[in-house]
């Protein structure tokens, strides 16, 4: 069937005017497949396996629900996928492939590359006491994450919601790619910026929204995923609400002043939050994440991602010239999960979760 093409409506071409103005060629869902193998779900729709019928290629298709703006941010987060995937030229976004219709409908899908699972499953599905993953292996992650990102952010997107849920994994555990840009904004588009993205991987100056925040709160959140590397999959930050994520990131990294963050001591939190709370000033990064765990160099690149001031917060681009990544070895995440012997019959204990 011959792809038609649409243009978004006016009004979302205004509120994305950074976004390239240009058409999207729309094919028919009735080129594919589906299966029933449904790859994600969550408040934003569904992703599943389909497959291409001519010519055999296993793709991914993402249906967003009709709460989430509808044929409008399917084809908004098409252009960020594809201006982020660089037509495939950035390895470490998942590849874009168009949009289908479902005929007779404005039901819109994106096509996407299948790559694997999350990052979250393949380091929640590995054992309790499982060995914590190699310093080579975190570096190699990392150094394709960041590699990512500096190409993403050179094509002037934000992504604003990188976390392991939303980073894959495919070819052999070999290569880990960014996805899903359902929140994505361009810094070609004038601040004010809004409050977006999942709560433990925000950087400091958005939840004390700052309206004109930058690609710099990417780089937090592959900060924030550099230590659940480390840590076997347990976040670094764990706050309940706003104010309480910024109480445990200073818990960890200290307050900052006037001589670290100018900007944050005119915040409403520091002038009327901090003056009611103990906070700690101290930084005790370090305590959690000794030479035993971490290098010398793969410390100084921790640290430098999750630094509180934007401005002094490492890019994405110096930090892949830190001596750290002077040697990359090829990713190797684990690919069999050892499960842990049953035990006795006997001994089996029977849970009842109870919602």
């Amino acid at each position: 069937m011959a792809a038609c093409c649409v243009e978004p409506a006016a009004a979302a071409a205004r509120s994305h005017s950074g976004l390239k103005r240009r058409r999207v060629a729309v094919g028919s869902s009735e080129q594919y497949e589906e299966t029933a193998c449904r790859l994600g779900k969550g408040s934003f729709g569904a992703v599943v396996k389909a497959r291409h019928r001519d010519t055999g290629r296993v793709v991914a298709i993402k249906r967003l629900g009709a709460e989430h703006g509808g044929p409008e941010a399917a084809l908004r987060e098409a252009r960020f996928l594809e201006d982020a995937s660089g037509g495939g030229a950035n390895p470490f976004v998942v590849g874009f492939h168009g949009v289908v219709r479902a005929p007779g409908t404005f039901d819109l899908r994106l096509v996407m590359e299948c790559v694997g699972p999350s990052l979250h499953d393949l380091l929640h599905k590995r054992p309790r006491g499982s060995p914590p993953l190699p310093e080579a292996t975190v570096r190699a992650a990392m150094w394709q994450l960041l590699t990512g990102a500096e190409k993403m952010h050179a094509a002037r997107i934000i992504h604003r919601d990188i976390k392991p849920q939303n980073i894959l994994v495919g070819e052999g555990h070999t290569v880990v790619k960014i996805c899903d840009f359902g929140l994505a904004v361009s810094t070609d588009d004038p601040p004010p910026y809004g409050h977006a993205g999942t709560l433990w991987y925000m950087a400091p100056e958005m939840l004390l929204e700052k309206p004109d925040y930058d690609t710099q709160v990417d780089v937090w959140s592959l900060g924030c995923v550099m230590a659940e590397l480390i840590n076997n999959g347990t976040p670094l930050f764990e706050g309940f609400y706003d104010q309480g994520q910024l109480c445990a990131i200073f818990d960890v990294l200290g307050a900052p002043d006037d001589s670290t963050w100018p900007w944050f001591s005119d915040t409403a939190f520091a002038t009327v939050v901090m003056p009611e709370l103990d906070v700690q000033r101290e930084n005790r990064l370090r305590e959690l994440f000794p030479e035993t765990k971490l290098s010398k160099q793969g410390f100084e690149v921790l640290s430098g991602l999750l630094t509180c001031n934007p401005d002094k917060r490492l890019t994405a681009a110096a930090a892949l010239r830190h001596p750290w990544f002077a040697k990359v070895d090829a990713l190797e995440l684990p690919k069999k999960v050892e499960m842990l012997s049953p035990l006795p019959k006997r001994l089996r204990i029977h849970a009842v979760c109870v919602t």
